[in-house]
């Protein structure tokens, strides 16, 4: 039986919009390729670069990068960002939009992130467009 997971409208590189079913969340990193793109594959140490949309499971957006209008980058796959991230989107291909449902273990714990308004033991579901990659 596969996980209920929240419905994503809108397409690669428009600010999406999550309908949550009536469900718990997983207690597993649940990893849907949206739309697949074309391009290399990331790899773990590769220099990412996204657009994304997180919100809390059942709860409001607590960032989002289309709103500022410029993507972010970091090191994938070398513990830089959250275990769910490192995870769930090396080997994905570049031009993907991928939904990451991340269990609060591979996410912020049982602290959470207070400051980004993420409670301890939060559920995060992450919409992302991978936008490009460079290895170093």
């Amino acid at each position: 039986m596969s996980a209920a997971l929240p419905e994503v409208s809108g397409s690669f590189g428009q600010k999406p919009t999550l309908t949550f079913p009536d469900a718990s969340p997983s207690a597993e990193l649940e990893v849907v390729v949206l739309s697949r793109g074309d391009g290399a594959l990331v790899e773990a140490g590769d220099d990412l670069e996204v657009h994304y949309l997180g919100q809390s499971w059942q709860g409001g957006v607590f960032d989002n990068s289309y709103d500022r209008g410029s993507s972010i980058s970091f090191p994938i796959g070398i513990g830089r960002v959250i275990g769910g991230w490192d995870e769930g989107l090396v080997g994905q291909q570049v031009g993907s939009r991928v939904l990451l449902s991340i269990p609060s273990h591979l996410g912020y714990g049982d602290r959470g992130a207070p400051q980004a308004g993420i409670q301890g033991g939060a559920t995060l579901v992450f919409v992302v467009d991978i936008v490009g990659t460079s290895s170093n």
